[in-house]
């Protein structure tokens, strides 16, 4: 696998002003690949030629939170609260066991997986099987997706953007996760795994790559582009070589969907898993069927899906290239597009090139991963470690975290409104003004031990309510036979080695890891990595120990610390007030149609109806559940057959917020090629509150549109 990924990944922050935050984790160098083929080819005992079968378990289950109201996590634009659902978000587990040891895989189709919810992950299994599933054997990870629900977070930098600890987010992705893992759980039998893997070109850029470019050019020479392009899949048979599952890890952002949208979507990552599934789930609804197939990010850090590259988009010119700013506009001008005309196009287009090249490689896959698996972790104070150089230097030890001037600048791929520009090197007196009033100065130490990094925000130095960033975090190694995955807690750019795969935005968010010259540059990667220019030697060094830990798990002296705990904040701020009662027009009913259906639609064309809605928020527990069924009638059987829900690429659920708290469900079908001709109605689903004396009432209600019919021609 490529050798140059560095974890990255975009996450956007608003403080008194906006503050875009984005992660990025840095590139694993060959040093840490060494120790890795050591771990995975000694001390294992010689396998025999008939080598015995694994256990395997898949499940999947739906983690979508509530769709309404709540800040989607990502990009921190104030304004892009949930307003309804593009697709379905699904928790994706993928369990392994040779019979003495046993480890899980879980990608989730969320921003990144913070630590508060890995802790309470861990405790809902534990209290189902005890020590079955731990800190050391369960990797968690998201896919970096921009179009998922915030408010589970337990730092202040990100409570703030995501108004507060929101305990339905929270519940919603924890049960999710772990009705993930049960259906796994409950799925294992004897089985086989085997691995492919290829490179997938015009579906990723390098959005920072000045700061690549003062990578060594010995480092450089190495590799053939500035972004990882590899694709890895293992393939998950039974004993019968009847496939009932996929994992594949690829590096690219899950930014298709840019900061103007407002629906719960997978984005590009969930619609290549969506595709496949589909494919071997033939005649199930989405997010049904046996076959589980898992996209996970990889170390996406520097790498944009926005293949046309930033331009001013007030001028149609390209971009400064240092600065990635316009000289009308500054760098809220300069955005980065492609490869289609709108955000849904560009989604489609970069998650089907991503699906193709997986099913390729899962079907060409002949290369079977066998041996022993082995599972390493512990927790770091990031803020304290002293890195080695070599076996007689050392350099100065990490730092407190700090956030630079250009974290507020954000990417090409969602921009700052402000006055900051990437590549910012000194302070600005007036927002160090602002900053030093609102929160304080960074202490000398931390300015110095952050150098060159002009320091935003000392968040290592600020605690009220809480700590504003994580000190303590994950570091995670599980081997499956002969391949490696190495958790990393944030977004991490280019690297390659045949065994060993980078799973990024994994356990714990630190937002990036840039190179140390990287670092220098102090683009939005540089100024985002939170724990100083030593950051990735840190992450490097502790990795190396556990590579070692495994390598060596035969010999008793080898014994790896379980390092110090991290808190566990019992209270923690809400700031989203509960949604209140529901109003309607005068003389309509909750359900009731305001804009029809026409009579009749042809394939290709797009169906609209619009219903009088609750607050999505009031239908509690949506897991499982929908809010949009397009129907079709069955004439053999006199009966209404669902075939499509709002987990399914083809419909879309806008919810409208208006006036008087009065709400309306606008419901769309994007008829695919694939429709059959025939008489189709679209239902709505929902709950309305009301108040009964001085207690809440909900109520459900459902609502329909007139039959219409869909054909080929509009004469039917």
């Amino acid at each position: 696998m490529d050798v140059r990924r560095v974890l990255c990944c975009g996450l956007s922050c608003l403080l008194v002003f906006k503050v875009l935050i984005f992660l990025t984790v840095a590139a694993v160098t060959v040093t840490l690949i060494t120790l890795l083929t050591q771990a995975i080819t000694y001390p294992y005992p010689t396998v025999p030629s008939q080598d015995p079968p694994y256990l395997i378990g898949v499940g999947r289950a739906d983690c979508t939170g509530p769709p309404a109201d709540i800040p989607l996590m990502g990009y921190a634009v104030p304004q892009q609260t949930a307003a309804g659902i593009h697709t379905r978000l699904f928790s994706r587990a993928f369990i392994v066991d040779d019979g003495h040891k046993r480890v899980v895989f879980i990608t989730a189709d969320i921003g990144m997986v913070s630590q508060r919810l890995r802790l309470e992950v861990l405790k809902a299994l534990q209290v189902k099987y005890g020590t079955l599933y731990r800190q050391d054997n369960v990797v968690l990870s998201g896919t970096h997706t921009h179009g998922g629900p915030a408010g589970y977070f337990q730092y202040t930098l990100f409570i703030i953007t995501s108004k507060g600890y929101v305990k339905p987010a929270v519940k919603a992705l924890v049960d999710g996760i772990v009705q993930s893992v049960d259906r796994a759980h409950r799925s294992i039998r004897p089985g086989r795994i085997y691995m492919s893997q290829g490179t997938l070109e015009d579906s990723s850029l390098n959005r920072s790559p000045q700061s690549y470019l003062n990578n060594p050019q010995k480092e450089r020479d190495r590799y053939e582009t500035n972004t990882d392009k590899q694709v890895v899949v293992l393939r998950l048979t039974d004993l019968d070589g009847d496939g009932v599952g996929m994992l594949s890890w690829f590096a690219v952002h899950a930014v298709s969907m840019n900061y103007t949208n407002q629906m719960i979507s997978s984005d590009n990552m969930g619609y290549a898993a969506y595709l496949l599934e589909q494919d071997k789930n033939r005649g199930s609804l989405p997010g049904k069927g046996p076959f589980v197939a898992g996209f996970s990010s990889s170390n996406l850090g520097d790498v944009s899906p926005n293949t046309r590259g930033p331009v001013c988009a007030n001028t149609g010119l390209p971009c400064d290239y240092l600065n990635s700013s316009c000289p009308i506009g500054g760098v809220s001008m300069c955005q980065a597009y492609g490869p289609g005309e709108d955000m849904f196009e560009s989604t489609r287009l970069i998650g089907h090139n991503i699906y193709k090249k997986a099913k390729e490689l899962y079907g060409k896959a002949d290369w079977e991963v066998t041996g022993f698996l082995h599972a390493a972790h512990q927790w770091v104070n990031m803020t304290d470690v002293t890195v080695q150089i070599n076996s007689t230097h050392t350099v100065s030890q990490t730092c407190k975290p700090a956030l630079g001037h250009s974290f507020a600048a954000g990417t090409t791929d969602g921009g700052g409104d402000l006055n900051f520009t990437q590549g910012a090197v000194e302070g600005d007196p007036f927002w160090d003004g602002i900053r030093n009033a609102l929160v304080g100065e960074p202490s000398n130490e931390t300015q110095e031990c952050h150098r060159p990094k002009p320091i935003l925000f000392s968040t290592g130095e600020m605690s009220w309510p809480v700590p504003w960033h994580p000190e303590i975090v994950d570091v995670q190694i599980i081997t499956i036979g002969s391949v490696a995955v190495v958790a990393v807690p944030g977004e991490m750019t280019s690297f390659e080695d045949t065994t060993v795969v980078i799973a990024g935005l994994s356990n714990t968010y630190t937002h990036y890891i840039t190179t140390y010259e990287e670092y220098q540059i102090q683009r939005y990667e540089g100024a985002s990595t939170i724990y100083g220019p030593h950051t990735l030697g840190a992450y490097l060094q502790k990795y190396t120990n556990l590579a070692r830990a495994i390598a060596q798990v035969t010999r008793p002296s080898v014994c790896l610390s379980r390092g110090p705990e991290p808190p566990y904040f019992a209270k923690l701020p809400n700031l989203l007030p509960a949604a209140p009662v529901d109003k309607k027009p005068v003389n309509s009913s909750f359900g009731q149609v305001l804009e029809q259906v026409l009579p009749v639609y042809r394939v290709g064309d797009v169906v609209s109806v619009t219903f009088v809605a609750g607050n999505p928020r009031h239908s509690g527990d949506i897991v499982n559940k929908t809010f949009v069924t397009v129907e079709v009638f069955q004439n053999t059987s006199s009966s209404w057959e669902v075939v499509h829900t709002d987990a399914s690429w083809e419909t879309r659920f806008h919810w409208v917020k208006g006036s008087n708290r009065e709400s309306n469900a606008t419901v769309e079908w994007h008829i695919p090629a694939s429709a059959q001709q025939g008489s189709y109605r679209i239902q709505h689903f929902g709950h309305y509150k009301k108040m009964v004396g001085f207690r809440p009432l909900i109520t459900a209600y459902q609502g329909s549109s007139d039959v219409f019919a869909v054909s080929h021609t509009y004469y039917y």
